[in-house]
């Protein structure tokens, strides 16, 4: 199985950090700003891409340490079966929370893999960006990554 990793160091707090990973409000304003039903696990969460788009089942909160959910449906094709998970933790110096992201049982790796690898960045740079400045670039507002975008 495949796998995408990234790690990004954030000032800010887990429990701000937490937040923004587990409402509408605050995935909003850094992956989509179409977004719906965030909630306790087991809610379906709604993320548009235009006319499209993934949903995420929640099956699993920590407040402040771990958000895990999984893909739930067709769309895209590639996703199903995979599961998504940040988790948080305050660096050894206590300065930074240090975000893990992991997107993970991919069935191969390929271009749509490495496609999503590189729009996960860009949006976990988003993430980023809207604790350290106020100001996240959620679609369609993102940064695109094809020409075509």
């Amino acid at each position: 199985m495949a796998e995408i990793r990234h790690r990004v160091g954030i000032r800010g707090s887990t429990e701000e950090i937490y937040r923004l990973l587990t409402t509408d409000e605050g995935l909003s304003k850094w992956w989509t700003t179409d977004t719906h039903g965030a909630g306790e696990p087991g809610s379906i969460i709604h993320f548009r891409f235009g006319e499209d788009g993934p949903r995420f089942e929640v099956v699993e909160l920590i407040p402040g340490q771990r958000v895990r959910w999984r893909h739930h449906g067709d769309l895209p094709d590639d996703w199903r079966g995979t599961e998504v998970c940040f988790e948080l933790a305050l660096d050894e110096k206590g300065k930074q929370t240090i975000v893990n992201f992991s997107h993970v049982n991919w069935r191969q790796a390929d271009e749509f893999l490495a496609h999503c690898c590189t729009k996960w960045g860009t949006f976990l740079m988003s993430l980023k960006s809207l604790i350290e400045t106020g100001r996240g670039q959620p679609f369609p507002d993102d940064v695109h990554i094809d020409f075509d975008e």
